[in-house]
């Protein structure tokens, strides 16, 4: 099987390390892959949309799965589909909404691959309502260290420690996957703006049990009174009764919108504090004061950025880093503190975004936890970032939260076992499961996982 030498980094595309690249088109090549991985191991890869190093391996190989992505079967009376690891949350909303089903969660954008989607135990925008998207996984097949292809499902110690798990317990081949009913392509949203940090949580807090998805966009430059003025944004799967006479001739069909590619080259400080604070303000001016039953399209509700190809390049060559903290109810006055801390120091984040986690999922490694999440965007050049984000890590960890691994690019090993409790316990079964060490990323060596 052909192997390619190539540059790595994540979504943020920052710290690239440089690993052989194999393309695996079937199970047998996906197990003679892991077979020959060599001494720096190896680990599964999507569609490089983990911001940091969790799929990169330096000096190893790299597993891009994207060649398996076949949908096997689709049961459109139970809801449920059967498809390889690799197939995209894009593609399967292709094949499902005209079926009357979409995926059970979605982050902000469709373009991750279902493996990806396990093992980063991905949230969207209603898990306060439906969890996490392993809590929606029925069973997957999991191709371990030595060779041997495991049905692994919920309620098992397999199951939790690939479930968040990064891809270090082996790499997932198949999944069935629990799906959505809904009757229209459309959304149904409602939009209000909040005047504070306080008055967004006091917003969310009392009606957020209404609607299944919900998200707040944050003014992270905003000082003083407006500290934290947000624009809320909620909605529901639109009912066929809900759409005008035109819409109703094809209610199911999604067809997503592009516009052009972001350019190869961006010159560096274009997302500065003068071009993001105008952003920002333009963005919550324009924002209506109140306005509900809107219909969007779902690629609008949900991916808006997916609607230009390679946006991670208007960082310009140095990237961004992505952070994200949660911290759990009764721990409101950290998130106080943190938003403005970095209103403070006037971090340029044009893409902030609060909401509310529910009940936290079985995955021993995954991130969310009951209370409130915060994630933003900063240019990797900022000054002095990484001292005033370490600081941050301390701020989330003494308060019981932790950070998420999938974003992660640089938090210190020492502040894990605090944030994650039953990482003993995922480090215990990695040791039985791949004593040699075959699954490895250049997160998994920066943490020691």
């Amino acid at each position: 099987m052909p192997a390619d030498s190539v540059s790595v980094t994540g979504w943020g595309r920052t710290a690239p390390t440089t690993a052989r690249l194999v393309r695996p088109r079937t199970y047998g090549e996906a197990a003679a892959a892991v077979r020959e991985c060599g001494a720096r191991g190896g680990i599964a890869r999507g569609l490089g949309r983990a911001y940091g190093d969790a799929a990169q391996n330096a000096g190893g190989a790299v597993l891009d799965m994207t060649g398996l992505d076949r949908i096997h079967a689709i049961d459109a009376g139970g809801g449920t589909v059967l498809c390889d690891a690799g197939v995209s949350l894009h593609r399967l909303m292709e094949v499902l909404l005209p079926l009357g089903w979409f995926v059970p969660v979605t982050p902000g954008t469709r373009y991750v691959t279902v493996g990806g989607a396990i093992g980063a135990d991905i949230h969207g925008k209603n898990h306060h309502v439906s969890g996490s998207f392993a809590r929606h996984v029925l069973s997957f097949e999991l191709l371990t260290a030595d060779g041997e292809i495991r049905t692994v499902g919920p309620g098992t110690p397999l199951f939790d420690a690939t479930a968040g798990g990064m891809g270090l317990t082996g790499v997932i081949l198949t999944a069935t996957v629990r799906l959505q009913p809904v009757e229209t392509a459309l959304m149904s949203v409602d939009t209000e703006r909040a005047a504070d940090l306080d008055d967004l949580m006091a917003r969310l807090t009392a009606t957020d049990h209404r609607y299944r998805y919900s998200v707040a966009w944050i003014d992270l430059l905003a000082r003083g009174a407006r500290t934290g003025r947000s624009v809320l944004t909620r909605g529901e799967h639109a009912p066929l009764d809900a759409l005008p006479p035109r819409a109703r001739r094809h209610p199911l069909a999604f067809r997503p919108s592009r516009l052009p590619a972001a350019p190869a080259f961006v010159p560096e400080g274009l997302l500065g504090r003068t071009t993001v604070g105008l952003f920002n303000e333009l963005w919550y001016r324009k924002a209506p004061r109140l306005r509900t039953g809107e219909l969007q399209p779902i690629p609008a509700f949900f991916h808006p950025l997916d609607g230009v190809p390679h946006w991670n390049r208007v960082y310009g060559r140095g990237g961004f880093v992505q952070y994200q903290f949660v911290v759990g109810h009764g721990r409101e006055e950290t998130l106080r503190r943190i938003v403005r801390r970095i209103s403070e120091r006037r971090c340029p984040s044009f893409l902030a975004v609060l909401k509310r986690f529910g009940e936290g999922d079985p995955g021993w490694l995954s991130f969310p936890v009951p209370g409130w999440t915060l994630a933003l965007d900063i240019p990797a050049g900022l000054p002095g970032l990484g001292t005033f984000l370490d600081e941050l890590d301390e701020e989330v960890a003494e308060a019981g939260g932790r950070v998420y691994l999938a974003k992660d690019a640089r938090l210190r090993p020492e502040l894990l076992d605090v944030m994650y409790p039953r990482l003993g316990a995922f480090r215990s079964l990695r040791r039985e499961l791949d004593p040699r060490g075959v699954f490895t990323s250049d997160l998994s060596r920066r943490l020691g996982l």
